[in-house]
């Protein structure tokens, strides 16, 4: 069994883009919207930040108090926007109840939605067209780039995903398909998810859901990507997979921590260099 440590990976990319960004006219720069004081979104948002100043980026934060009004927050996107030193905005979620996510998500400009939820970076990604003028979401990205480091190619693969999140389980879908393996989206509604999994040459698990996969609905040699997070009563920081038993049978795993959440990190990162270069170009 081997390891996916995407914390390693993560500190050679932030190092990476810190050697690339030094050639640069200006550094990139991203704004990270935080609206409210909920507590892991602020560590979120303060990991974003650490990592911007690691890899050489300008990370700003634009904190806003919960009671933010949702036209207020839109008047906040129009100025990024319209603002040519900015290249990438971020909307750090969950926003408060009374501003709608959609809209909001739909007013950054595509060309600086880094995060890869605008319609038109969405439609691009699951359509497989302009996907080098285009951005998919940080975490499936760094599901990708992790496999690709590590030497396994989807293509011609028979892949579970558990969760059909927008964030997470649908994008991943689609990047998945664009590179030719066969997939199994489960969710909430699924009836027997270990149907899926025990056929699956790669399961990627991320429903916030402590051991929700066990060794006994994989097989010998899979490959397993836990996207989950889970912090257990007594502090300690879990995925969704039953790790220390469906580590017999895999032949890679990811840990948690370490895996995927550094590699979330690193390609937003990368998507904010390439929002630099492309809007470079366009200029």
């Amino acid at each position: 069994m081997t390891l996916l440590d995407g914390k390693s990976l993560s500190t050679h990319i932030q190092a990476t883009i810190q050697s690339q960004v030094t050639t640069l006219p200006r550094a990139p720069k991203l704004v990270v919207i935080l609206v409210g004081d909920d507590a892991p979104s602020v560590a979120y948002v303060t990991m974003k930040a650490k990592a911007c100043k690691n890899a050489g980026i300008d990370g700003g934060v634009l904190n806003l108090p919960e009671s933010t009004q949702e036209s207020e927050l839109l008047a906040h996107i129009r100025e990024l926007n319209a603002d040519e030193n900015v290249d990438g905005i971020l909307v750090q979620l969950p926003l408060p109840k009374h501003i709608d996510t959609a809209k909001i998500l739909e007013s950054i400009a595509p060309e600086k939605d880094v995060d890869g939820f605008h319609p038109l970076n969405v439609g691009r990604i699951q359509t497989n067209t302009q996907v080098d003028s285009s951005f998919a979401p940080a975490t499936p990205l760094g599901v990708m780039r992790l496999l690709e480091h590590y030497h396994i190619d989807p293509k011609g693969k028979n892949v579970a995903i558990i969760g059909a999140s927008n964030i997470v389980g649908k994008p991943l879908a689609a990047l998945m398909h664009n590179a030719c393996a066969t997939i199994s989206l489960c969710h909430i509604y699924t009836q027997d998810i270990s149907l899926y999994t025990k056929n699956a040459d790669i399961v990627c698990v991320g429903v916030g859901k402590p051991n929700l996969l066990r060794a006994e609905m994989v097989q010998d040699g899979v490959v397993v990507v836990d996207i989950g997070i889970n912090r257990l009563k007594s502090g300690e920081l879990v995925g969704d997979v039953d790790f220390e038993n469906v580590a017999k049978k895999a032949s890679f795993i990811t840990p948690v921590p370490g895996g995927v959440g550094p590699m979330t990190i690193a390609s937003l990162l990368e998507n904010t260099l390439k929002a630099y270069h492309l809007r470079s170009l366009s200029q």
